[in-house]
């Protein structure tokens, strides 16, 4: 049973695996509106277009952390076939492999949605970066305010009792 996705889920079909960006097969297939045992029929045809960067296959437990973090993926679950995830170059490489209308359109709109997936990550390295740079002036002010803190309690300690100021009653003295 395949099924369809929507434009919308486009950056919600990118895992992380091997250091690379990818998409699994059953998730091209449905966007491509074809059967995923026709998709890998295409690439093993043209096996020469997808060296290792472009496309690989997941190992069972590589397959296991992805059933396990994406409900829609339940099906590989007992699988005997682990699934094969394409790059971004390897996702490029499909729609000329698949040479539909159909395939290239969604070629276009994937494209589009890794190169927002990549902004991303860098506005987040950004504004991690600033956030650690934050932190550390703000530890260092606590350091600073502890410190100083510690320096007026050991003064307290080692004082001698002082006079008391005010206004003075000569009359009881």
């Amino acid at each position: 049973m395949e099924r369809t996705l929507v434009k919308a889920d486009y950056q919600s079909l990118i895992f992380e695996f091997r250091a690379y960006k990818v998409m699994v097969d059953t998730d091209l297939a449905a966007l491509y509106e074809t059967e995923t045992k026709v998709l890998k029929q295409q690439v093993k045809r043209n096996i020469d277009r997808f060296p290792d960067d472009f496309m690989f296959q997941l190992t069972r437990e590589e397959k296991e952390q992805l059933v396990t973090n994406c409900d829609r993926l339940s099906s590989l679950k007992h699988s005997s076939v682990n699934p094969l995830v394409f790059t971004e170059q390897g996702v490029a490489m499909l729609s000329s492999v698949l040479r539909s209308k159909k395939a290239i359109s969604i070629n276009i709109d994937i494209m589009r949605a890794f190169a927002k997936y990549r902004a991303l990550l860098i506005k987040n390295q950004d504004i991690h970066s600033e956030i650690k740079i934050l932190d550390d002036k703000i530890n260092k002010v606590f350091k600073f305010l502890l410190d100083k803190i510690d320096a007026l309690h050991q003064n307290k300690i080692e004082e001698k009792p002082r006079k008391r100021i005010g206004y003075k009653n000569f009359d009881n003295e």
